[in-house]
């Protein structure tokens, strides 16, 4: 079969010079690379999710002496189960979705999908189009019994869902279609591009991918999350006085400040900035309101003007910048490569200019670098992680000096609490996930009185 395919793929995509057992070696090569990296990548994090229920479990009777008296044993043990729930159903998670890689990778899944559409439309822009929405469809399909579980089952059982199953349906239905209007034109011009712009079509289709970004994050909060959620302007005159001042002082300009329903679906609570220069707006979950006095809600938000005042926010768009950029370069090389496609199970379509009956592979190199890269980029989350735990002791650093450290401290206690987040997390696990450092880690920097509670 391998010399089978590798005649095939000579025939296509090989220049003369190149023989036919080179072209084997090359694909085998690569399949065994992304089958290491796969199952290495699955053995790490099953290590990592098995030392936090570990950890977590043995920790779970004591609240930790720094946090005694100020968080019940009740809501430790709460907070201990609930982690304890998510990693075991993530290992879950991680087993479903390293199936379905394998199904559509070196099982054959995408190289069945692609022939049955080349048969029913043939080549060209359509099939490549119908080959992106087919996927898509189904990769949803399978993942939509992990969010039902997780909705349905670990938030209900916590006390976090708010969701009625007919809201679940309609925002999916809904994320449906924005998706399809958003992401199909995306798609088209893309692949457009990918056919028409050269060898540097990469370069033309990042500055695509990141203007789009850019336009998305003014669209957004304007048209796409109304349809989710409402947003009403803060009436609470006196909070939005307070919060204007903070805004004022640390040079901050906003939109408005607006009021989202998200206990309406959840239970948890937050607040972001949203929106892109000017259009900057400030949104707190209705939740948080409820669980925070003024000058708590006062030191969050001096915390997230502490991202934008250290430009974290910034260097984390020119990161994605450059990371986008290296990985279409990356897409561009790979794509002309047929070991790319046979190495992961996919014969590529015949593809000559001006040659009727050939079809482009265009699509075929899109999806199986989305699902080739995160094998690979999995090793890099310690790295992100890290860049992340630092922004945010910068961030609290920050809410610090404009505000008062008890009232800081206070809300993240209260946060932790109410969330479920607990405060016995693995040294390991934390390193190589947590975007947020530990509670214990955070207090430990923040000034506070020793009688702050969370009460």
């Amino acid at each position: 079969m391998a010399g089978i395919v590798a005649d095939h793929l000579h025939l296509r995509f090989a220049p003369a010079k190149f023989s036919a057992p080179r072209k084997v070696s090359t694909s085998l090569l690569w399949t065994s690379l992304f089958a290491l990296f796969l199952l290495a990548g699955l053995a790490l994090r099953l290590w990592l999710a098995t030392r936090q229920i570990r950890h977590v479990a043995q920790h779970r009777n004591a609240v930790p002496q720094d946090f005694a008296g100020r968080i019940p044993l009740a809501a430790h043990q709460r907070a201990a189960d609930y982690t304890v729930a998510k990693t075991r159903f993530g290992i879950f998670e991680m087993a479903w979705s390293a199936a379905a890689v394998l199904g559509w990778t070196l099982l054959g899944g995408l190289d069945l999908l692609n022939n049955a559409l080349l048969n029913q439309l043939g080549g060209g822009m359509w099939q490549q189009l119908a080959l992106l929405g087919c996927f898509a469809l189904i990769s949803g399909a399978i993942e939509l019994p992990l969010s039902y579980y997780q909705t349905f089952v670990i938030e209900q059982r916590f006390g976090f869902n708010q969701m009625t199953r007919g809201m679940w349906l309609s925002d999916l239905l809904k994320s449906t279609l924005v998706g399809t209007a958003i992401g199909l034109p995306l798609a088209a011009l893309i692949l457009w591009l990918m056919g028409a712009a050269g060898s540097m079509w990469w370069l033309w289709a990042w500055c695509v991918w990141m203007g789009f970004n850019l336009v998305l994050m003014v669209v957004y909060p304007l048209f796409i999350a109304p349809l989710f959620n409402q947003f009403k302007p803060l009436d609470d005159e006196s909070l939005a006085a307070r919060v204007t001042a903070l805004m004022k002082r640390c040079g901050f300009a906003a939109k408005g400040l607006f009021v989202m329903d998200g206990s309406r679906r959840s239970a948890h609570a937050n607040a972001y900035f949203t929106g892109f220069g000017a259009g900057k707006r400030v949104v707190f979950y209705d939740t948080l309101l409820k669980q925070l006095s003024p000058e708590e809600v006062e030191a969050v938000l001096a915390h997230e003007l502490g991202h934008f005042k250290h430009r974290h926010i910034t260097r984390r768009i020119v990161g994605m910048f450059v990371m986008s950029l290296a990985g279409f370069a990356l897409l561009g090389w790979l794509a002309t490569k047929g070991w790319f496609y046979a190495g992961l199970g996919v014969v590529p379509n015949f593809s000559m200019p001006g040659v009727e009956g050939s079809a482009p592979n265009d699509a075929l190199a899109l999806l199986l670098f989305m699902l080739a890269a995160p094998i690979f980029s999995v090793f890099l989350s310690p790295l992100f992680a890290q860049v992340s735990r630092r922004h945010e002791f910068e961030a609290d650093a920050f809410a610090v000096a404009q505000t008062q450290g008890g009232d800081l401290a206070s809300a993240l206690l209260k946060l932790h609490e109410d969330n479920a987040s607990t405060l016995t997390p693995d040294p390991v696990y934390v390193k190589f996930y947590y975007s947020h450092p530990p509670a214990t880690e955070r207090l430990a920097r923040i000034p506070y009185s020793a009688s702050t509670s969370a009460a």
